[in-house]
């Protein structure tokens, strides 16, 4: 289920945002950054993939993302899409491989492990073996990489991240890099620094 966050009745709304969430999460872990967004006159929504505890794969939650997205919005209104951490693979696939980036006006990811990260070898379910570095599954979103032409492409990272190691494997060579410090992983979301950056980026999508 999409959820409407904290849009007021009168707000100027000059985007439609979507925002999926990471691993073991659900919708209501992207309500602060949707809440500031929206104070922005912004509609964003919070979709919650399920389950998100690695027993799907990456293509299985980009199937329920584009179902989700199309029961929610009508199909000729453009959104800027947001994935965090695994979220932000999802979105990756779902705007390569099943046609998104027909309706996206930019693709924003936090802290998502373009690269890998080297955290997926302490797991074995399909989600943590697609998360590998080198995977088949990431080979293959950085060989269609160019379907997305000149869809805005924005990585905030965290040199600091112990989720995604090393950090810089949150970098992806077909999007502009920001470096968002943080403490940990998760905190990344709170950062002002990504939330200056990515409102001001609004203005101009």
């Amino acid at each position: 289920m999409l959820i409407d966050s904290g849009r007021r009745i009168g707000d100027p709304v000059p985007m439609t945002i979507i925002l999926v969430h990471g691993i073991w999460d659900c919708g209501a872990s992207m309500e602060g950054l949707a809440r500031r967004l929206s104070s922005e006159g912004h509609r964003c929504l919070t979709p919650s993939l399920v389950p998100s505890d690695r027993s799907q794969g990456i293509p299985e939650l980009a199937g329920q993302l584009l179902e989700l997205i199309e029961e929610s919005l009508s199909g000729a209104e453009r959104f800027v899409i947001v994935g965090f951490s695994l979220g932000a693979i999802v979105v990756r696939y779902y705007l390569q491989m099943l046609g998104g980036h027909r309706r996206a006006r930019a693709y924003v990811s936090i802290c998502g492990p373009h690269a890998g990260t080297v955290t997926a070898w302490l797991g074995w379910s399909r989600v943590a073996r697609q998360l590998r570095p080198e995977s088949d599954l990431l080979t293959e979103l950085d060989r269609t990489g160019e379907v997305l032409g000149s869809l805005p492409k924005i990585c905030y990272w965290n040199r600091f991240d112990l989720m995604i190691l090393p950090g810089r494997s949150a970098l992806w060579s077909g999007a502009e890099a920001v470096e968002t410090p943080a403490i940990w992983h998760k905190g990344t979301l709170s950062s002002r620094v990504l939330f200056r950056d990515l409102a001001e980026r609004m203005v101009r999508w």
